[in-house]
């Protein structure tokens, strides 16, 4: 695998200007480099592309570096990423289409296991989230634009289907809506469940079903995932939630525990230090941030609440715009999560960022 990489990567490399036209098409060239937002297709300046150069080492073709992030990588992070890919063979294979190669022998390997999973289990959320596409240029990206949320930053846990299977109760047939699938994961990145959002046809907003939103396999404990956690982690309930706070913090991980009894109950990462905990203004959000509190500070962990104007972050993003949303956050942080998280806040965030809403 290392070594089909590395070919891939210098091949990519040799025709850098096209392969950054087509994944970086916000960007532009200026000189030797490919000028962009960030490696997920973000409008701005702050990542630069080398279009030419040796084909390995210092100065190579195809090196980049997020002068914003600190972020750097080679054309295959760049497919990855702004694909949203989280598979090597994914990333792989789209090498290969975009340079016109033919597609890699598969390894012999036992035939996939077709036997039936009871449904709702872990497993059957594994299946699921396996036969769901990445969301870029998907009714998922319009949808979440419709809720303010223009750009998903480490979007690896979210995916499309576009016939995902619906049934309002036991006795009814079964129907098929397009779907977010978000995959929930515990502290060591195994998927143990998924949560769908059924969508409007045309990604207006959520289905014209009775329960748009359900869950399947293990929750208690895990959380859908937005970045690594290390030593900060900001948690909230709801995926919108969260993902509206990641447009105004794009390089804090984040978790969505998808309701307040989960967020409640939520596993914290051994290394962890400071959590913020996003609540939503309403007595479950009160109560899952008393208990998440509470455990979190019996291990050593400071705790810290983020707290909404109006209902939650996403009513926030929508009634006051993606600069209030911001200086709200700014002095609810600890100071040295403000120098670390809002570095580029004001006149910088403003080119990079591509979240936003009508209170703009």
């Amino acid at each position: 695998m290392t070594r089909d990489a590395s070919e891939l990567a210098r091949r990519l490399a040799r025709n850098a200007e096209a392969v950054c036209r087509h994944y970086l098409s916000n960007g532009r060239r200026q000189g030797r480099y490919w000028i962009v937002g960030d490696v997920r297709n973000t409008p701005g300046r702050s990542m630069f592309v080398r279009l030419s150069g040796p084909d390995f080492g210092p100065g190579a073709a195809g090196h980049w570096t997020d002068a914003a992030s600190g972020e750097h990588g080679d054309l295959l992070d760049v497919i990855r990423e702004s694909c949203g890919f989280v598979d090597f063979r994914d990333v792989a294979g789209e090498a290969r289409r975009f340079l016109r190669l033919p597609r890699a022998e598969p390894r012999r390997s036992p035939k996939p296991d077709r036997t039936r999973v009871p449904a709702g289990s872990a497993e059957a959320a594994r299946r699921l989230f396996a036969m769901s596409q990445p969301i870029r240029r998907t009714l998922v990206e319009t949808y979440l634009g419709h809720r303010g949320i223009k750009a998903v930053h480490d979007a690896g846990a979210l995916r499309f289907h576009p016939r995902s299977y619906y049934r309002p109760d036991d006795g009814s047939p079964t129907e098929t809506w397009p779907a977010m699938i978000a995959a929930v994961t515990d502290l060591a990145g195994r998927i143990t469940g998924a949560h769908r959002t059924w969508l409007a046809p045309d990604g207006s907003g959520k289905a014209p079903v009775d329960t748009p939103r359900r869950a399947m396999g293990g929750l208690l404990g895990h959380a859908v995932r937005f970045g690594t956690a290390d030593d900060v982690l900001a948690a909230g309930e709801g995926i919108e939630t969260t993902l509206s706070l990641r447009c105004a913090l794009p390089d804090m991980p984040m978790a969505a525990a998808l309701s307040a009894n989960h967020l409640a109950s939520l596993l914290l990462p051994p290394t962890l230090r400071r959590l913020y905990i996003a609540r939503d203004a309403d007595a479950a959000g009160d109560t899952a941030v008393a208990a998440l509190t509470q455990c979190a500070e019996a291990v050593g962990i400071e705790a810290l609440v983020l707290s909404p104007r109006t209902g939650d972050f996403n009513e926030d993003l929508h009634a006051f715009g993606f600069s209030a949303l911001r200086a709200a956050l700014r002095i609810q942080l600890a100071p040295q999560d403000v120098a670390r998280f809002m570095l580029f806040a004001d006149a910088g965030t403003v080119g990079r960022s591509t979240c936003g809403a009508a209170g703009n």
